[in-house]
């Protein structure tokens, strides 16, 4: 069901540097399954007590939960290739920091179906509708590394699993201004 087709609501989608690289490149965006998190009536429903910026913060972590997922599969891609060893060095290879756009879209459509927080938008991003971009720091890279490779087994409760996403998921995502984007990725 939608939110309104004129109704403007931030959504905070995961992505990893080589999808950031994308969006600045192409100058838009579809996530992967046009699926983004955002502040939901369910999830509002589900945290009665949060303000506003407290239930973003609970949408922006379920982005960056998704983003290690999206980083794994990155790696396992690269994995499978045959020039592994040489793209694990190359731009774009396998960095270990979870990125989110924060982005203004209308137009999304509520997913309770998948979680209180899912949305699924209506078509591509353009650069031009991203608020932000939040990224992690380097110092996040090693328990993000670990994390990705544990994600799964957290999920189905292994408590070991737990700690490892924890320590990673207790690394603060920087802020970045759209026009710094371009700028971070050429450090990176």
């Amino acid at each position: 069901m939608p939110v309104s087709e004129n109704d403007t609501m931030r959504v905070y989608i995961p992505a990893t540097i080589p999808i950031l690289r994308q969006l600045v490149g192409d100058q838009q965006l579809l996530p992967l399954g046009a699926t983004a998190f955002a502040v939901t009536p369910a999830l509002r429903e589900a945290y009665a007590a949060g303000d506003d910026d407290e239930l973003a913060e609970v949408a922006m972590q379920e982005a960056a939960r998704a983003s290690m997922r999206l980083i794994g599969a990155e790696r396992d891609d690269l994995d499978d290739s045959d020039d592994a060893a040489e793209d694990a060095t190359a731009p774009g290879g396998p960095v270990y920091r979870r990125a989110v756009i924060a982005a203004d879209v209308p137009g999304a459509k509520l997913r309770p179906d998948l979680d209180d927080a899912v949305v699924k938008l209506s078509g591509p991003i353009t650069f031009g509708q991203v608020a932000a971009v939040h990224v992690d720091l380097a110092d996040a890279e090693p328990q993000v590394a670990k994390a990705v490779d544990v994600i799964d087994a957290a999920d189905l409760g292994d408590t070991d699993a737990e700690f490892v996403l924890g320590d990673a998921e207790d690394h603060q995502l920087a802020w970045y201004a759209p026009q710094e984007v371009p700028f971070l990725l050429e450090l990176l």
